[in-house]
């Protein structure tokens, strides 16, 4: 018989689950970018709207939410009695195992992968303070930042070859094996480059939403409801203008300091959104059951889009409009709310969180996880 203490748990905070539910739309409006087409939308004001208010700033929020959410499992673990680090270093691995195969059969721009295997340099790190890991969260984002623009700025304008972009978009249109092997190579050529990116702008991010956790910040709205209309003031004073200008003018030393802007919107998106929940909780009710099922709703996008846009289905890439592919995503992450909620009235657990609990904390937990929500 499984141990009982293997599946106690910390108790969910709806606050973090909403706004991990918040972020999966903004993701699918940035990712669906390229899923609909590898080259990416045209010059206009459909991608400057993209740019401007949703690239970079939704997967800032993720990450922080997901170094935060380690915390609540290291708690999980030791009210159990159970080892922190082989829990966590499991489920980071089956993050990556899910990642690798979403990344091959659905979407280059998986980020599970690196998840995973930043979530295991995070273990190294777990017995760091607070403060430690925000002044190293700093220095370390600083550095990404800086390689970042250093790139943009000697780089400059990115061309696109059109003979390649009709090639690539034959392979995507075709059958699942050729866009496989392609998307398998492409993983494989970027690994280098995906991990020091990991290293140097996700990890701070992880690091931060360690930290909070730590200080249990979401935990006590005492603590965080008094800063966040600073909060709000300073990210869309300075960074939404920033962002928006960046994207409308295509100015280098703009567009260099994007990674720091990118941050402070992210922040002050989740600051409003808790301030709208502290006035009105049935808005968390929304967003909530997707964040407590994420790593379905996001695998399930990428299904979905795969459908629409490749060899698998009706194979649109590149063949609708760009404001249409938006109108799309929009559609399919408000199907996904619907669904997630229905889904959360009946089990505990996605799909994909079935999988990820079993390597957590054995295999029977796979069959408990089915059980009806309470």
């Amino acid at each position: 018989m499984m141990d009982e203490r293997a599946t106690v748990t910390v108790p969910r905070l709806i606050e973090l689950d909403a706004l991990r539910g918040f972020a999966l739309g903004g993701i699918l409006l940035v990712n669906i970018e390229l899923m609909s087409n590898p080259a990416g939308f045209a010059d206009g004001p459909a991608i400057a709207l993209l740019q401007a208010l949703f690239h970079n700033k939704f997967y800032v929020l993720f990450s922080f939410l997901f170094g935060y959410s380690l915390t609540m499992q290291f708690r999980s673990a030791e009210r159990a009695g159970a080892s922190a680090l082989a829990r966590t270093a499991r489920r980071c691995l089956a993050l990556m195992a899910v990642g690798l195969a979403h990344v091959v059969f659905f979407f280059t721009g998986d980020v599970l992968f690196g998840y995973g295997a930043v979530g295991l340099t995070l273990l190294a790190l777990s017995r760091i303070r607070p403060r430690t890991a925000l002044w190293l969260a700093g220095v370390m984002y600083g550095i990404g930042a800086a390689g970042i623009a250093l790139v943009g700025i000697l780089g400059g304008e990115q061309t696109v070859d059109p003979d390649e972009t009709a090639r690539i978009l034959g392979i995507v249109r075709d059958g699942w094996g050729t866009a496989a092997e392609w998307r398998w190579e492409l993983f494989v050529d970027r690994l280098p480059f995906f991990l020091l990116f990991g290293l140097f702008n996700v990890l701070p991010l992880f690091l931060i939403g360690f930290a909070a956790g730590k200080a249990r910040l979401l935990e006590n709205p005492d603590r965080y409801l008094p800063v966040l209309p600073r909060i709000q003031v300073i990210g869309f004073t300075v960074g939404l203008p920033i962002s928006a200008l960046a994207a409308i003018t295509h100015w280098l030393p703009l567009r260099a300091l994007t990674p720091l802007a990118d941050p402070l919107l992210a922040a002050a998106y989740a600051a409003t959104l808790l301030r709208i929940i502290r006035r009105r909780p049935e808005v968390a009710e929304v967003f909530a059951p997707a964040g407590k099922i994420a790593a379905t709703t996001y695998i399930t996008q990428s299904v979905v889009t795969a459908f629409l846009f490749t060899g698998y289905g009706f194979a649109f890439a590149g063949r609708l409009g760009d404001w249409t592919v938006m109108a799309v995503a929009v559609a399919i992450y408000a199907a996904q709310l619907a669904a997630a909620r229905l889904w959360t009235r009946h089990y505990r657990y996605g799909p994909i969180e079935w999988v990820l609990r079993a390597v957590t904390y054995g295999p029977k937990q796979l069959r408990a996880a089915g059980s009806v929500a309470p």
